[in-house]
């Protein structure tokens, strides 16, 4: 996993990057394994942070991209330890090279090139292990998805992630239609605390009670007909703080965050959702919407 070059060889580094520009966009690279495509994006983001190479629309994607790849390595079997030592040597490298080289003018024409598409793409899917998020920067006159995943609770659809539109600002939303329960009293979403807990959680559930986290929704509104399932006439769009959205980020995209519904009985629901690229899809968003 150890991903690296000697100072002799920063100048190798960018003959490959420029090789990989072409193809650092694609899910995909067939000559690269998942931590070599993540030190190159990492690298050329770093160099891209030092220099000024590229405008905030395509550094967004860059970012996309950069993080995908992370996802991609950890799903691999990478771990978290080794992928941040390989950003950091990335990092490193790149603040070695010269901004005025015309081998690093050149691999940012062709990282333009190979990233030009994502500025007229308004739809992209971000696959996990088990679930995914779908992302939307079309521009729409009511509320509307712009990240998204799905799951159900019981007979109960659920939808979360980051809800906007209307020039409202995003704000990251659980929508829910209860099938034969009266509305929650309190909603949460509860996830390993990275303060506790440093190294991710990677069962098919949640770490022990003292090393979780909650943060509670903020407020509840009737969820528009845009948010809802086909076929539902009615629900609760509940609404998280923005720390929320920062505290998912951070996770491992192969842990798992719950959400959970609080009744005046004393009962609680549960909705499970993978974590995947979620930060990569907000950086997706981030390009603006089309």
């Amino acid at each position: 996993m150890r991903i690296g070059v000697s100072p002799r060889r920063t100048q190798a580094l960018i003959a490959a990057v420029l090789i990989a520009a072409p193809v650092l966009a694609a899910p995909v690279a067939a000559a690269a394994s998942p931590a070599e495509r993540y030190y190159e994006r990492s690298f050329v983001l770093a160099a891209n942070s030092r220099c000024g190479l590229f405008e905030p629309q395509l550094t967004a994607a860059l970012t996309a991209a950069t993080w995908q790849a992370r996802g991609a390595a950890l799903r691999a079997g990478g771990n978290d330890r080794d992928l941040a030592e390989t950003a950091s040597r990335a990092r490193s490298r790149a603040a070695g090279a010269a901004c005025d080289s015309q081998d690093l003018r050149t691999v940012g024409g062709r990282v333009r090139d190979a990233f030009a598409g994502w500025s007229r793409t308004a739809r992209m899917e971000f696959p996990g292990e088990r679930a995914g998020w779908s992302a939307d920067r079309a521009v729409y006159a009511r509320p509307t998805w712009r990240l998204m995943q799905a799951t159900v609770t019981g007979a109960s659809p659920v939808r979360f992630g980051v809800v906007g539109g209307m020039g409202r600002p995003d704000q990251l939303t659980a929508v829910v239609s209860w099938h034969g329960r009266s509305r929650p009293t309190g909603v949460r979403i509860v996830l390993r605390d990275a303060t506790v807990a440093t190294r991710p959680w990677l069962a098919r559930e949640l770490p022990p009670p003292a090393q979780r986290r909650s943060i509670w929704a903020s407020g509840v509104t009737a969820a528009d007909e845009g948010l809802l399932v086909k076929g539902r006439a009615a629900g609760q769009a509940w609404v998280f703080p923005a720390t929320a959205a920062d505290a998912l980020s951070a996770l491992d995209p192969r842990e798992i965050f719950v959400v959970e519904y609080l009744f005046r009985d004393g009962s609680v629901a549960r909705s499970t959702f993978e974590t995947g690229d979620f930060a990569a899809g907000r950086a997706f968003l981030s390009m603006g919407q089309i």
